[in-house]
């Protein structure tokens, strides 16, 4: 049966995107909450396009997206990752011919915490607005600075995607672009996210601080520095990429690679409320976590947000340069769905096996003297600490030769669990990231029989 939000609820959310239109004095607000990429509500307030009050505003209305494009330019790096063809502490020097600053690593520009200053460009830049020529990429790359030690703070920078599109573009021998619609575009049909843009379109604007006469912008992000910020989408395209992001096509993305590019490697602000995956920002808020990014560019102000345990997407698309909050605006949305009006729960399904060389490993065992119960589902070995609420992610393991396992995914992931067993066969204790679990609890001193 159909997820359906309740009238109230649907009301709530015109409100909130009719104040968030205020509240940013846009021409034109776009919105939408989704779930699983079924959109349950969506909004259009306001005008598209000044010039033509007939342009229509909704869902399948173009934006510029600007930075969620970097969204994009990191999961083509990922894939480049699991085709065996990069590795993320790869230098920047030894994936582009040419490139002259040492130390710079792949996973450093995805998370923002290279230290390379923000901007690709001069500072003249800002003012001709002329887009520096691809040729010449490599020598105004060689002549920026690294103001910052690595690690040493996050550090939002526009340059590091730049480079993370070149070393797509050299890897698959082809443009950026023409990679970005054969690997993304295509396999997932987001036929309205486009580096053209194609009508219907939102108008482009800048409303001055003392005046409500909106100014003409320019498109920015083109050329080079399009893997930053180029793409221009749509409600409902922004609905289906985030709808792949929350359970992907491994044909095209592996589900393991997106929970990977979704764990924290920089922390975002002295508040702690916000941490830089892999080209994603997360959010917490209460018991939720929220992926996703914001865009700034020339009049197109943008947020995508999911998450990934409720299944839930809100996006928020705004045409005024200097609109507010678009990460707090669809967060906002989305927010409101999860408390008032959740999307309801899945239903529990039973196994159909349980693997007979799992069998001695069932049941609780103690390490450290807390309990861990080790348990199958769907034919796969878990471990949670006992007591854990249902949302903490239990540990999953995979086989990985005799009396052996690897930790895939949770607590531990990428460690070892290892089985010893007595000379009659019976298992003695188990190893797991070197630490013993045993039947009895134990202290240090005292020894597994």
């Amino acid at each position: 049966m159909r997820y359906e939000l309740m009238d109230a609820t649907r009301r709530a959310l015109d409100r909130r995107a009719v104040q968030a239109q205020r509240d940013s004095r846009t021409p034109a607000l776009a919105a939408g909450v989704a779930h699983r990429g079924d959109l349950l509500w969506s909004a259009g307030v306001g005008t598209a396009d000044l010039g033509d009050p007939s342009v229509p505003l909704g869902v399948d209305t173009q934006f510029m997206i600007a930075s969620n494009t970097k969204t994009f330019t990191a999961v083509m790096v990922l894939q480049l990752r699991d085709e065996g063809r990069l590795r993320l502490d790869d230098q920047v020097d030894d994936l582009l011919p040419g490139s002259a600053h040492p130390g710079v690593t792949v996973r450093q520009l995805l998370s923002h915490s290279s230290g390379m200053q923000r901007e690709p460009v001069d500072a003249e830049f800002w003012d001709s607005l002329e887009v520096p020529a691809t040729e010449r990429f490599l020598d105004d790359w060689n002549r920026r600075e690294r103001i910052l030690e690595p690690h040493t703070a996050w550090h939002y920078s526009n340059l590091g995607y730049v480079v993370l599109g070149q070393i797509v573009a050299h890897l698959d021998g082809r443009p950026w672009a023409e990679s970005l619609q054969a690997r993304l575009l295509d396999p997932v049909g987001l036929r309205d996210t486009t580096l053209e843009p194609r009508d219907p379109q939102a108008g482009r604007y800048y409303i001055p601080p003392f005046t409500d006469v909106p100014v003409d912008e320019p498109i920015l992000f083109t050329g080079v520095i399009a893997p930053a910020g180029g793409l221009a989408s749509t409600v409902a395209d922004l609905v289906r990429w985030h709808a792949f992001l929350i359970d992907p096509d491994e044909s095209v993305l592996r589900k393991d690679t997106v929970t990977e590019m979704l764990e924290p490697h920089a922390v975002r602000n002295a508040r702690f409320e916000g941490a830089q995956g892999l080209g994603f920002a997360i959010v917490r808020k209460g018991d939720r976590t929220w992926f996703g990014h914001t865009g700034g560019a020339p009049g197109g102000i943008t947020g995508a947000y999911s998450d990934r345990e409720s299944g839930l997407t809100a996006v928020v698309l705004m045409n005024n340069s200097v609109a507010k909050d678009p990460e707090g605006v669809s967060i906002g949305l989305g927010e409101h769905v999860a408390e008032h009006d959740a999307p309801p729960l899945d239903p529990w399904t039973p196994g159909t096996t349980v693997p007979p060389e799992l069998v001695p490993l069932l049941g609780v065992w103690f390490s450290e003297g807390s309990a861990f119960e080790f348990r199958v589902r769907a034919g796969r070995l878990e471990a949670v600490v006992s007591g854990d609420g249902a949302e903490v992610p239990p540990s999953v393991f995979a086989p990985d030769g005799r009396d052996a396992f690897r930790t895939v995914s949770g607590r531990e992931r990428g460690e070892r669990l290892t089985v010893q067993r007595r000379d009659d066969g019976s298992i003695r204790l188990l190893s797991w990231a070197t630490y013993r679990f045993t039947r009895e609890p134990l202290g240090f001193g005292e020894r597994a029989v």
